[in-house]
C-alpha cells in the first residue's frame, strides 16, 4: 500500500491506492473491491475535512460533487456494502461506473440509489435532494416552497414536490405500533385546531362560518407526548367525538400509564383505561405535575411554520406538515445531548427507502402516467436508505 499527500480543493487529502481485492463470491459481479465505495482504480480518498458535513454550507460543498453525493448515499442505502436490486432482491448485477448505476441480470432492468425510494424517478440530482433535505430537517420553522426553489436554483412546482416527498419520508414508521407510557410514566393528550380565523375571511364566507361554529372550519390534531421519552405523536383525526379521540390514546398508550388532558368530553372516560387527572383552563394551567403545557409547546411550533412559513396549507396535505414538524420535536435531544444538524440529516436519509409518492397520489389526480415497471404508490417497507 502506498500513501502520499495531494492537494484538492483547499483541503490536505491522503490518498491510499490499495491492492486489487479478490472477487467476491455471493453472487456480485462488475465491482472490484468488498465495497461499493471501493472503485474500479481502487482509490480511496481520506479527507482531512470532516467525512460528513456539520453545517449547511458543509454541506453544500460536500454534495457539490456528483461522485461523493452518490458514495454518501451508497453507504446509507446499503450500510453494510451488500448491494442488491431493489425489485427482486438478487445480487447478480453489473455496475455502470460512468452512469452511477447498476444493471440487474435476473430481471433485466437497470436501477440506481433512487429506486424504491421517494427520489424514485426524479430528474433532480442527489446534490440538490441532500440540500432540500438537509434544510427541512434543521429549519425550525420549516422552508417554503419558493424558498428552496430559489435556493436550489429548481421551479417552485418541483421544489413543493419535493418538500412533500420528503415529508413523507420523514413520518414516524412506529406510529400506532409501538406504545408510549407504561406504569408510572406521565403522558399528555390534546388537540388543536387548525385553519384559518374567520374574521379574514370575506364577509359572505365570515358569515357562513360563524353561523356554523368557531371549530367548523377547522381540521383537528391529535397529540400525544410522552414526558420520559420526551417524544410527541401527533395526526390529523376527523372529529373530536369521544370514541374518536379514546380510540388514539388506546393504539398509542400503555395501559396504566398517567394520562393528562383537559376538560374536553372527548376525554370524560380515559379513567378506564388509564390514571387520569385534568386540568381545568378556566381556572388553571398547572396544578403540580397536572399540565399539558409540553403539548402546548408543541401546538405553537406547528403553528408559527404554518402561519409564519407556508401561509396556506390544504387540510388534504396537512398531515405531512405535521409529520415533518413531529420530526424535529423528536430529534431535538438524545437525553440531556443536543442533536447536531447532521445527525438529523441522517435520520432523515434513513426514512427514504419504500415511501415512494407520485404526483398523481399527491394531488389526487388520476390522469398521470404512471411508471409501471418501477411501480406506484407509498407502500412501505423496513430497509435502511
Amino acid at each position: 500500500m502506498r500513501v502520499f499527500g495531494i492537494a484538492h480543493g483547499g483541503y490536505y487529502c491522503l490518498v491510499h491506492t490499495l491492492p486489487p481485492s479478490p472477487p467476491r463470491s455471493n453472487g456480485i459481479i462488475g465491482l472490484a473491491g468488498t465495497n461499493i465505495l471501493d472503485t474500479h482504480v481502487n482509490v480511496v480518498y481520506s479527507f482531512r475535512m470532516m467525512n460528513e458535513p456539520k453545517t449547511l454550507q458543509e454541506a453544500i460543498t460536500y454534495f457539490s460533487d456528483p461522485e461523493r453525493a452518490f458514495q454518501y448515499a451508497v453507504k446509507l442505502r446499503f450500510p453494510n456494502g451488500e448491494i442488491y436490486c431493489p425489485r427482486c432482491g438478487a445480487q447478480n448485477f453489473s455496475f455502470i461506473k460512468t452512469r452511477r448505476l447498476w444493471f440487474c441480470y435476473p430481471c433485466k432492468k437497470q436501477f440506481t440509489v433512487k429506486v424504491k425510494t421517494i427520489m424514485e424517478d426524479s430528474a433532480l440530482g442527489l446534490d440538490k435532494w441532500m440540500v432540500a433535505i438537509w434544510m427541512l430537517a434543521n429549519c425550525k420553522n420549516g422552508i417554503s416552497s419558493h424558498e428552496l426553489a430559489r435556493s436550489l436554483g429548481i421551479t417552485q412546482k418541483s421544489a413543493w414536490f419535493m418538500l412533500q416527498r420528503i415529508r413523507q419520508a420523514l413520518k414516524e414508521r412506529a406510529f400506532g405500533g409501538t406504545k408510549l407510557g407504561g406504569s408510572g410514566t406521565e403522558v399528555e393528550a390534546d388537540e388543536a385546531f387548525i385553519g384559518g380565523k374567520a374574521s379574514n375571511m370575506h364577509a359572505d364566507k365570515r358569515k357562513a362560518q360563524e353561523a356554523k361554529g368557531p371549530t367548523m372550519n377547522k381540521t383537528i390534531v391529535q397529540g400525544i407526548y410522552d414526558r420520559e421519552l420526551r417524544k410527541v405523536r401527533a395526526t390529523v383525526v376527523p372529529n373530536v367525538r369521544r370514541d374518536t379521540l379514546q380510540h388514539m390514546l388506546l393504539k398509542n398508550i400503555k395501559r396504566g400509564s398517567t394520562v393528562y388532558t383537559d376538560t374536553a368530553v372527548g376525554y370524560d372516560k380515559v379513567a378506564y383505561h388509564f390514571v387520569h387527572d385534568v386540568v381545568n383552563h378556566t381556572r388553571e394551567y398547572v396544578r403540580g405535575r397536572v399540565h399539558t403545557n409540553s403539548m402546548e409547546n408543541f401546538w405553537a411550533l406547528l403553528k408559527r411554520g404554518l402561519k409564519g412559513t407556508y401561509v396556506c396549507v390544504e387540510p388534504f396535505h396537512l398531515s405531512r406538515y405535521v409529520d415533518e414538524q413531529v420530526f424535529r420535536f423528536n430529534n431535538r435531544k438524545d437525553g440531556d445531548r443536543k442533536i447536531t444538524d447532521a445527525e438529523r440529516f441522517a435520520a432523515a436519509m434513513s426514512g427514504l427507502a419504500g415511501r415512494r409518492l407520485t404526483y398523481s397520489d399527491l394531488t389526487g389526480k388520476s390522469d398521470s402516467p404512471h411508471h409501471e415497471t418501477t411501480g406506484t404508490g407509498t407502500a412501505e417497507i423496513t430497509e435502511p436508505f
